[in-house]
């Protein structure tokens, strides 16, 4: 068995025939030895019957979900190479040919893309003016800065991979962000990604709406972009903040008066405030990152193999301990200042520049010293 087609079905007796006929007509002109399954996912209609009816395999998915029927319907394939589509006839299974022939020259997964960025097409009326404008190339082009994803239209549910594939990348998405999952990791993994420009035509189905709910899925898919990439999420906001502390500081400290705006003792608080913020955000990426590759959610990263053999327990709980130290100095000095006046009143600006960069060097050498413990048990199984 060479090809199998799958396709997820909830109530799709409208269109399910068109679509499996279509899938059959691709296989026999083709030339390809292949199978269809039709994921059911618990429909009430007769979507089951005229499945059977036209030839195609039923697999029974009762965990609802389009990702959980998804994986239920490629754990019964026998095929060597998957292809999925929707049901709704949205989709053409007459290219499928297209598809597998990218798969036999080595591709791993084949994706198709049904925007013009890419060379797709999308017919009258078939994509929401909201997602072909705006939700679609906004996710697609996230995806290429985070991820660097060399497609067009990461969205597009027709797509074709090798099995081999599909079982390295341990899919966890139980719903539609399932397709987003499948293109980010194989992104990470550097494996051969081809694109197929390919028609959206109009959904046929009349009596019910699509399955999609723009807000509530779109969400989904913008936490899981946000989860899988500590350093969007956590890294490069922890070290703008960190940056505007340090510029914060840098004009506070010496009370410069810059076009007619004096810095004083409260953008010094303030500065403090962005740098341990900042450094919290940089602390909980590495950790993010940590656990992320030790539980295979995302692969292993040639640069946090490099920072632990550089940055060992050792080294972290000695930089912190001397910034912890260095913090506990200053305040010792502004106690002494209030020692020296016999705990009287003190110059406001002047003890508070040795205070407040106190306060916070002593909170940041805490924070990596038992940060650095936590890591290190993060990476216990990495060992």
């Amino acid at each position: 068995m060479e090809l199998s087609i799958i396709m997820p079905c909830l109530n799709e007796g409208e269109t399910l025939e068109a679509c499996i006929v279509k899938a059959q007509r691709a296989l026999r002109e083709g030339n390809i030895r292949g199978e269809i399954i039709i994921a059911d996912n618990g429909s009430t209609d007769n979507s089951r019957e005229i499945a059977e009816r036209c030839g195609a395999r039923v697999a029974r998915i009762n965990a609802r979900g389009y990702g959980n029927a998804l994986m239920g319907g490629i754990a019964a394939a026998q095929g060597k190479y998957i292809m999925m589509g929707d049901a709704d006839d949205s989709y053409d299974f007459l290219e499928a040919p297209r598809f597998l022939e990218k798969l036999r020259q080595g591709c791993d997964l084949v994706q198709g893309c049904r925007l013009p960025s890419g060379g797709g097409t999308v017919a009258a009326g078939a994509m929401p003016w909201s997602h072909r404008w705006i939700g679609n190339p906004a996710f697609t082009i996230m995806a290429q800065r985070m991820f660097r994803s060399p497609i067009h239209d990461i969205n597009c549910g027709m797509r074709a991979f090798s099995r081999e594939f599909y079982e390295s990348l341990d899919m966890r998405c139980t719903g539609m962000e399932f397709a987003v999952e499948m293109i980010i990791k194989a992104s990470l993994r550097g494996v051969k990604i081809g694109e197929i420009p390919i028609t959206l035509h109009r959904d046929g189905r009349i009596s019910h709406k699509a399955h999609l709910r723009t807000i509530r899925d779109g969400w989904r898919t913008l936490r899981f972009y946000l989860v899988h990439s500590p350093r969007w999420l956590f890294f490069n906001p922890g070290l703008l903040l960190v940056a505007c502390g340090l510029i914060a500081y840098g004009v506070a400290l010496p009370g410069l008066r810059i076009r007619g705006v004096h810095f004083d003792v409260h953008t010094l608080l303030f500065g403090s405030l962005a740098i341990l913020l900042g450094w919290q955000s940089i602390i909980f990426a590495l950790m993010a990152k940590t656990f992320a590759v030790t539980e295979k959610i995302l692969p292993e990263d040639p640069r946090l193999s490099r920072f632990f053999k550089i940055m060992t327990l050792e080294k972290v709980l000695l930089l912190g301990s001397l910034t912890l130290l260095s913090g506990l100095l200053l305040l010792a000095c502004a106690v002494g200042q209030w020692w020296a006046v016999r705990f009287g009143n003190l110059d406001y600006d002047t003890t508070m520049r040795w205070v407040i960069p106190g306060v916070t060097l002593s909170a940041l050498g805490f924070q990596t010293v038992l940060s650095g413990f936590f890591v290190s048990i993060l990476g216990m199984a990495r060992r």
